[in-house]
């Protein structure tokens, strides 16, 4: 137990070690609801490192894991050999280059299989609903209140916040057109719609 703690308190180890609590500091928050997998993919391009395919998130807990024991796995071993003739700070160099070098190599071919995990088509978006038609279940539609169900075109249902500017009454049960869709208020533009015109019957 000693020299494990000893192992990952001296160089190169002690930099992974670092680099690994903030990653385990990071994957709590992630559990946590306080921030998502793909928070850095836009500040990163992990494509230029053959990492990509996965959250900058994965690719870089996966390398720095790696480069963790591969530093401490070499740190154990140098230690038990026991080179006195060489300097430390020479063997600490290159045992650091070696992890990062190995670290790197065995996350990219580890990231493509992960790949297909984590398809590049965006998930659904309010967005999506513009165009649709809707069936308003609220007594009243104007510009400050209103909710209407809407399908979406998978099948599934979502219960929508809906305003309209042109003093059209709207009661419960009749169809409305989602034409816009409101990213401030987070609301969808409605406007009265005839059933026999619903393209989609």
């Amino acid at each position: 137990m000693a020299e494990f703690l000893q192992a990952t308190a001296t160089f190169p180890t002690a930099l992974f070690t670092a680099a690994l609590v903030v990653v385990i500091g990071f994957w709590l928050l992630v559990l946590m609801g306080g921030v998502d997998t793909d928070s850095f993919d836009a500040d990163v391009d992990a494509d230029a490192l053959n990492l990509g395919g996965v959250p900058v998130s994965v690719s870089t807990s996966l390398l720095v894991a790696l480069a963790w024991f591969f530093s401490l796995t070499g740190s154990v071993l140098l230690a038990r050999t026991g080179w006195p003739d060489a300097p430390l700070h020479l063997l600490g160099a290159v045992l650091l280059a070696v992890s990062l070098i190995g670290s790197w190599q065995l996350t990219s071919a580890l990231v493509r299989p992960l790949a297909k995990l984590f398809p590049d088509e965006p998930g659904p978006s309010l967005h999506d609903f513009v165009g649709l038609t809707c069936t308003i279940r609220t007594g009243r539609v104007d510009e400050e209140f209103g909710q209407a169900e809407v399908a979406a075109r998978d099948g599934s249902t979502a219960v929508v916040q809906v305003r309209q500017s042109d003093g059209a009454r709207m009661e419960l049960g009749s169809t409305g057109l989602l034409y816009a869709y409101d990213d401030v208020g987070e609301f969808f533009w409605v406007a009265p719609f005839d059933k026999a015109l619903d393209p989609r019957g």
